[in-house]
């Protein structure tokens, strides 16, 4: 009896880490699909695009854990690397890792120890706050001396973009603070609240 017993808790084990690996691949495909679409906002340059391919990666990060959520984040960089390829070498693939895990890792984690709504707002509170912050430092320290690199412009090249939608902008840290962070702001709370309303719906379908 005593066998029978550790061989069906050895059977559930791995049919829970079958269970975690379809969802994470299913999550991951479409975080890949929603990367496609993308909607400029007329506040930042163009090339500053929202898409809604973080909630796939938020609604799994808050269901399954922070290293499921970086394990989807870092599958849905790869697919658009397959898909659409690169034009910065994968350094910018590898700042939108970074970013976008400041994001639902910390979410994810402090709704894993407060699991309940208060811990879950709570999250999204602190993963905004990291994703505006690291979004910033990334962007002044290496995303946009790539791109200046790529498209072989100056950086005032950019600064003039965005003195062009908001003449406050005169500089990379102006640009920062009245392009960027409200980029990644307006993203983050964006979809911290759309991933609050779907995974309040479907988010013990995902646990299970």
């Amino acid at each position: 009896m005593e066998q029978i017993g550790r061989d069906t808790a050895k059977k559930t084990k791995k049919g829970m880490a079958l269970g975690t690996l379809t969802k994470i691949a299913m999550l991951s495909a479409v975080a890949g699909v929603l990367m496609l679409f993308e909607t400029p906002l007329w506040f930042a340059p163009p090339f500053y695009k929202l898409d809604l391919s973080e909630l796939a990666v938020m609604v799994g990060a808050l269901s399954m854990g922070p290293m499921a959520g970086a394990i989807i984040e870092l599958i849905k960089i790869l697919l658009n690397f397959v898909l659409n390829g690169t034009i910065t070498g994968g350094v910018g693939e590898v700042g939108n890792l970074l970013v976008g895990c400041a994001f639902v890792v910390p979410a994810a984690w402090i709704y894993k120890k407060m699991h309940n709504a208060k811990g879950m707002l709570l999250g999204m509170a602190t993963g905004i706050v990291c994703l505006v912050a690291l979004g910033s430092v990334v962007n002044y320290f290496v995303l946009l001396p790539v791109y200046a690199t790529v498209f072989g412009q100056p950086l005032e090249y950019f600064i003039q973009m965005g003195n062009a939608l908001n003449p406050a902008i005169v500089d990379l840290k102006t640009f920062i603070l009245f392009a960027v962070a409200p980029f990644n702001l307006l993203k983050g709370i964006i979809i911290s609240a759309l991933s609050f309303v779907i995974y309040r719906k479907l988010g013990r379908q995902l646990e299970g």
